[in-house]
């Protein structure tokens, strides 16, 4: 059975930076493309970026491009998110993303949350 469970969001300052965390079970890790999104209440879920299965290429949402920074670590099954210099409009729900012969997988998500 799949399974993806984010961590490390929390409550962080304008500026500030955290990296966030999805741990991912039950098919071939080194193989799969990931990816993460975001979803602010009410709006829809927004694509943030995504790392290939080797981890040597990633692409990122223009307007996080810079900011976000997307690796893994496939002897740990794990995939990472950075974002620097954190703005109040990165406050979202933060997921990791499996999609597999068109079905997407999901955590639980984490929630960010940038406030002075």
């Amino acid at each position: 059975e799949i399974h993806l469970v984010e961590s490390g969001g929390g409550l962080v300052q304008p500026g500030g930076s955290l990296r966030l965390s999805c741990v991912a079970s039950g098919f071939d890790f080194s193989s799969a493309a990931m990816g993460w999104y975001r979803q602010v209440p009410g709006k829809r879920l927004e694509w943030v970026g995504s790392i290939n299965g080797v981890g040597n290429g990633t692409k990122y949402f223009p307007s996080v491009k810079g900011r976000f920074t997307i690796s893994r670590d496939n002897a740990k099954n794990m995939v990472y998110l950075i974002i620097n210099n954190l703005k109040i409009e990165d406050t979202a729900v933060y997921f990791c993303n499996y999609r597999k012969l068109g079905y997407d997988y999901w955590g639980q998500g984490t929630q960010v949350t940038v406030s002075s």
